[in-house]
């Protein structure tokens, strides 16, 4: 007899980032592909400490079952450092503490979308975002965006003709895969336009402490004024991404909901790896640990754009993004990135294709290149071999 698995699991597929670090964890292969963070930066001394300070203050309840919403301390030092970062109005009962951000993407899917929904985002935009809403069965409707971020009249125009949006997914800030950030302006505009039809929001916002440049813009979820965006975040790319820690900030009439739908999922989420954070925060300067992160990102980003400058053909595109960990390569039209990804790995360094970014549209000359996880040396070389391996593919 055969096993029947849901129907749901046919919808599901593996991450093409994650098969692509397969390859990657050769030594002699130079990933410019996923978005890891770079873990030389990851306290581990400090975070010594601060285990050893959790299990002897409280090694009781940091080992015990714990509350659904998370870590009261935790979620109050994210509402402040929300409000002092973003210009946001949080308290603690609006934060709940999720197993990361994709936790809280899977979660948003089981509470708006049935079959059938429909999802507005960004195009392209962030694959795995794609994949956990996917599985609900809603309808992706890509919104045409630049440089400055999702236009305005496309979004009026497509909110004004498409029936049954459940919700947008952006990330307005150093965005994956672009690397751009929305200006001013466009979120203004973009929270107008989602006044007049009534349209949740999910802002992720993963990456926006990593500014190399300029003043942090305030968030979308500060300019809301009737409760429709609900803020994603994380410590992932700010801290240590193994701790499994991000949280989502919303009204409470969300947070009432999610709660319910992490109960179901899995109860709640690590009691250590909460209160490893929240002590790091008091014992550490948390601020301090982030400029270094900056500091050392600025450089390799600048380390990716000049190896670009030097050894790319004019003809390839790519943008330069004021912080994060993404630049977007645009190649032209005659070069298909999966086919150019097997020669690169010939020539031992890889990126990840565009194509899986674009929910709907087929745009296979793209592809995300990652600087924050290599160091300047390497990336350099990487970028030299791309280049290459760019040569041969117009050769063939």
């Amino acid at each position: 007899m055969a096993v029947a698995l849901a129907k749901c699991m046919d919808l599901m597929t593996t991450s093409a980032v994650r098969e692509i670090l397969k390859v990657t964890e050769r030594p002699e292969i130079i990933s410019l592909a996923g978005g890891l963070p770079a873990p030389e930066l990851f306290p581990v001394e400090e975070m010594k400490n601060v285990t050893i300070e959790v299990l002897e203050e409280a090694g009781g309840q940091a080992l015990q079952y714990s509350t659904t919403e998370g870590f009261t301390p935790l979620r109050r030092q994210i509402a402040a450092r929300m409000n002092r970062k973003f210009k946001t109005d949080f308290a603690c009962e609006n934060i709940l503490i999720t197993s990361g951000s994709q936790q809280a993407l899977d979660f948003s899917g089981k509470l708006f979308l049935n079959e059938g929904d429909v999802v507005l985002c960004e195009s392209p935009t962030y694959l795995t975002a794609i994949s956990a809403f996917r599985v609900y069965k809603p309808t992706f409707v890509e919104v045409p965006t630049d440089d400055e971020g999702m236009i305005p009249d496309e979004l009026e125009k497509v909110l004004a003709s498409t029936a049954n949006v459940k919700f947008i997914y952006v990330i307005p800030d150093f965005q994956n895969p672009t690397g751009r950030t929305w200006t001013w302006q466009r979120r203004r505009q973009f929270v107008e336009i989602i006044n007049k039809y009534e349209i949740p929001v999910l802002e992720d916002n993963p990456y926006g402490e990593l500014r190399f440049e300029g003043e942090i813009l305030p968030s979308i979820k500060s300019l809301d004024t009737r409760g429709l965006v609900i803020a994603l975040g994380t410590f992932s790319k700010t801290f240590c991404p193994g701790l499994r820690i991000g949280w989502i900030a919303a009204d409470i009439k969300f947070i009432e909901k999610y709660i319910m739908i992490k109960q179901c999922a899995d109860l709640h989420t690590s009691s250590m790896s909460q209160r490893q954070i929240s002590k790091y925060m008091e014992l550490y300067d948390f601020e301090q640990h982030i400029q270094q992160i900056i500091a050392v990102y600025r450089q390799r980003r600048d380390a990716m754009l000049d190896a670009m400058e030097q050894h790319f053909p004019s003809d390839i595109q790519y943008t330069r993004p004021q912080g994060g960990l993404f630049t977007w390569v645009e190649l032209p039209p005659s070069i298909n990135a999966i086919q150019l990804l097997t020669i690169s790995l010939r020539h031992k360094v890889a990126f990840v294709p565009g194509e899986s970014f674009f929910p709907n549209r087929h745009v296979p000359n793209t592809l995300r290149l990652n600087y924050s996880n290599m160091p300047e040396e390497r990336i350099y070389e990487g970028i030299k071999r791309l280049a290459a391996a760019i040569r041969c593919y117009k050769a063939d």
